[in-house]
């Protein structure tokens, strides 16, 4: 192997798809040698990965962009990622002043702020209002049928958005700019009690993401509703929370226990060490979406009857792990991991292979597995999510 070629302008080798225990043989037709460094544990998968898995992975850089004076978005669902029914996501960008319009979904809205600062509004049902500026680490939720809109501040903002429904496009919603547009003028006029006059200029279609001039402070835009305000915050600072620290990494979880509002969608944002993994674990109650925020990392999902399969993940990526099956995330970087774990459901659960092997009477472990004392001893019946061992 010292006569593989190398890739110009670097020290890298070109990988080939050959194991350690010899298995395989050199690629040497068209290829994507760069897609391939990204992905070594699916070009050379570790003897352990068996049978058939969907793909369990679907890059934002991979999606079509949809631009507009004002910003952009890009989504990934069911189209690009077929697998991911419970969830979708749509990354968005603001310009300063730009507006994703007055606008509401048959789904309902959670969104993680990636950088920058946002103003959003809502009303609800009961004309109840809702203003709030949101930096970065913040969330949002929206239930479904209530109206908002989103606004970029001083220097811009992206951020994350998740639909709970796969098939999910945020092109397709229910958008004021668009109602108008088809409504009849006459119809307008008799609902406001203004001349059809008024609405000679309206859009002719969606307006979707637009420019406008950056808001003034917030007290300035705050308008007293007879009705009072939102009982339940739809903002919520996730970095203000305490983690949950362990060797190795921390993590953070937000579901209606501690976010009222957050019904449909519950969140874990996970941050790995150099070294360190999220334990091999899996959830009990629904299907998990990942957004991939730093780093690089591998996941083998298990999914029973000896099938199982390893995925390479990088910042910008999706990931997704079916209903209750076994996996990990391994940080292979140099640098924090830093993910999402988000599910359609009110609560956040899972369960730790280490703890229910600590918490099972140790004959059954030990005849189960064929193990001794060397690992019965070190299981741990308190949850650690991450670990990190360097001795190992």
């Amino acid at each position: 192997m010292d006569n593989q070629p190398k890739i110009q302008g670097t020290s890298n080798h070109v990988p080939q798809p050959i194991r350690s225990d010899g298995a395989g043989a050199p690629d040497l037709g068209p290829r994507d040698i760069m897609r391939d460094l990204e992905n070594p544990d699916m070009l050379v998968p570790p003897i352990t990965d068996a049978g058939l898995l969907p793909n369990l992975k679907f890059s934002f850089s991979d999606t079509t962009m949809t631009l507009n004076h004002g910003g952009w978005s890009r989504e990934i669902t069911v189209r690009e990622l077929p697998i991911a029914t419970t969830l979708a996501g749509v990354n968005m960008c603001l310009t300063p002043g730009g507006v994703r319009e007055l606008h509401w979904h048959q789904q309902a809205e959670w969104s993680f702020m990636l950088w920058g600062r946002a103003r959003i509004t809502s009303v609800d049902q009961d004309g109840r209002n809702f203003i709030a500026d949101l930096g970065p680490g913040d969330l949002w939720y929206f239930p479904p049928g209530i109206p908002h809109s989103i606004q970029g501040l001083e220097g811009g903002c992206e951020f994350l958005l998740v639909f709970d429904d796969g098939n999910f496009s945020d092109l397709n919603t229910l958008s004021i700019s668009d109602w108008f547009a088809h409504t009849p003028k006459e119809v307008l006029s008799a609902n406001f009690g203004v001349p059809d006059s008024v609405f000679n200029n309206i859009p002719r279609e969606q307006v979707y993401i637009f420019q406008d001039k950056v808001p003034g402070s917030l007290e300035s835009q705050k308008i007293k509703s007879p009705y009072g305000t939102i009982p339940q915050s739809f903002k919520y600072e996730l970095l203000a929370q305490t983690p949950i620290k362990t060797p190795g990494g921390s993590v953070r979880i937000v579901d209606s226990t501690n976010f009222p509002a957050s019904k449909t969608i519950a969140a874990a944002l996970v941050e790995v060490e150099p070294g360190a993994m999220r334990e091999l674990h899996w959830h009990p109650n629904n299907d998990e979406w990942q957004y991939y925020l730093t780093g690089q990392g591998r996941m083998t999902v298990f999914a029973g009857n000896g099938t199982a399969r390893t995925f390479n993940y990088r910042a910008g990526d999706v990931g997704y792990v079916p209903f209750a099956t076994g996996h990990y995330i391994q940080n292979t970087g140099n640098q924090t991991l830093r993910f999402l774990e988000m599910f359609k459901s009110d609560r956040f659960v899972d369960v730790s292979l280490n703890q229910w092997m600590a918490l099972t009477p140790r004959e059954l472990i030990e005849d189960n597995l064929h193990v001794g004392a060397e690992l019965l001893d070190v299981l741990r019946k308190e949850k650690w999510p991450v670990v990190k061992y360097p001795e190992f």
